[in-house]
């Protein structure tokens, strides 16, 4: 590897982290040389991302403070002359070669199978910009550098815009990063989650020492498409944000997610009943919560929501859940509502360097996912209260879609090997589990990092 290779890594993940990527790079490469034969290669790359608060209101239209881990996966790439995209991975052993043709129709792997998300990307980028080269790849997401998977810090993702960045290289596609932010958010939906658009900005348009503020209310450009308000917040200073990962895992395209989104939807259409102007929680932010909560049901069944001459069909679209499920419109809202202001007061804070306040913020988060939107678990709960008690901790909460993953902390700096050395066995000898403790640092947003001979 060369100057120009130092500095390049330098640029993605910081100075201290060089040495060790460049022996993971080199790594990488000649384990695609022997896969796939010597010549050109590119090295795709996209980032797992923290989500400091803010947590399912992405999908509601509002408010999102995450910032993009120098945990990433790496694809690396080289042109075919067909439409085939050939895919191994590196831990093969776990993920078994995944092949496929890219159409404007891919049919799709089982449930849960690791090729979807790269057959939702192609689908996409194909539907949008017509046919595509395909491409020998091979991924690279191994610890202690990859994104840990079914952590809540993105790792489906990941791989979704990983390979739709490496489908606009060798295509020479020259998308904006926001465009191709949005197109990666609905290349998700393959999959079946009905998401937002969180973990794709945040991944694309993130950079080392900030968190990347994020409306999702789209404004609409003169030509017709939407653009999302974003504003680089640099992180605090003398302040560290630890990841835990709990080793409990969960799927976003069983139930559970769906459920809340559906509970937002329809809490959207109660309030929509009388301000005709709401079409997502978003739009009644500016409203006091004490007018609003009478009009949203504690609960209730779809059933009950067409009696109250609600159009269910209309507001869920292709949602579809059990017709017999009871949906807890008011606290789920309530969670939308209050989560969108804490990430406002959580840029304040940050903008003044005021650490006692955003973890007061991120506590006040915790406990809303936990009690209005109940996405926690026995585990989570365990390990947030082994965490809480340890010195230099502000505050701590889960994150990602909810039912297990990470919980991340904001720790004053110097705590942190007293942290794990606390926090670890601790959680073991009550859980069973061991956990992952490992110290945030941030990276450069997803794109090519390099492009080679091998």
């Amino acid at each position: 590897m060369g100057p120009e290779w130092t500095q390049r890594l330098a640029t993605v993940y910081g100075d201290e982290a060089v040495e060790a990527q460049q022996r993971r790079y080199e790594e990488a490469i000649n384990a695609f040389r022997e896969l796939y034969g010597p010549g050109p290669v590119a090295v795709c790359r996209c980032p797992g991302r923290v989500n400091l608060i803010g947590e399912h209101t992405d999908y509601n239209n509002g408010f999102c403070l995450p910032a993009p881990l120098d945990r990433d996966v790496l694809l690396l790439v080289r042109p075919r002359s067909d439409h085939q995209v050939s895919l191994l991975n590196i831990e093969s052993e776990q993920f078994s070669p995944r092949r496929f043709t890219l159409s404007e129709e891919i049919p799709s792997g089982p449930p849960g199978d690791w090729g979807n998300y790269a057959r939702g990307a192609g689908q996409k980028l194909w539907q949008v910009f017509g046919p595509l080269r395909g491409f020998d790849g091979l991924v690279v997401s191994r610890p202690p550098y990859g994104v840990p998977r079914g952590a809540g810090v993105s790792s489906s993702t990941a791989l979704t815009v990983v390979t739709a960045i490496a489908l606009a290289h060798i295509n020479s596609l020259n998308v904006p990063t926001e465009q191709l932010a949005q197109i990666c958010s609905e290349a998700e939906w393959y999959v079946g989650t009905r998401g937002g658009i969180l973990d794709q900005f945040a991944t694309m348009l993130g950079r080392q020492g900030h968190a990347l503020f994020l409306d999702c209310q789209p404004q609409i450009n003169e030509d017709g498409t939407r653009h999302y308000p974003t504003e680089l917040v640099p992180l605090l200073e003398d302040y560290t944000l630890v990841l835990v990962d709990s080793k409990v895992r969960h799927s976003h395209t069983t139930g559970g997610y769906n459920v809340r989104v559906t509970e937002c939807r329809l809490g959207t259409a109660c309030l929509a009943a009388h301000y005709p102007e709401v079409h997502t929680l978003r739009d009644v932010q500016s409203l006091p919560w004490e007018e609003l909560s009478p009009l949203l049901p504690e609960e209730a069944t779809l059933d009950d929501l067409e009696a109250m001459g609600i159009d269910v069909a209309a507001w869920l679209g292709d949602l579809r859940i059990a017709p017999d499920i009871r949906l807890k419109l008011r606290a789920r809202s309530r969670h939308v509502y209050t989560e969108n202001q804490r990430v406002l007061d959580s840029v304040t804070a940050l903008r003044r360097g005021d650490a006692s306040a955003m973890g007061r913020l991120i506590n006040k988060a915790h406990e809303s996912l936990r009690d209005d939107y109940e996405v926690s678990c026995p585990e989570i709960e365990t390990l947030r209260d082994i965490i809480m008690d340890v010195e230099g901790v502000l505050g701590a909460r889960m994150v990602g879609g909810g039912w297990g993953g990470c919980v991340v902390s904001l720790v004053e700096a110097g705590h942190e090997e007293a942290f794990s050395e606390q926090v670890a066995p601790a959680y073991e000898q009550a859980t069973g589990h061991t956990p992952d403790v490992f110290v945030c640092r941030t990276s450069e947003g997803a794109g090519v990092a390099i492009e080679t001979e091998c």
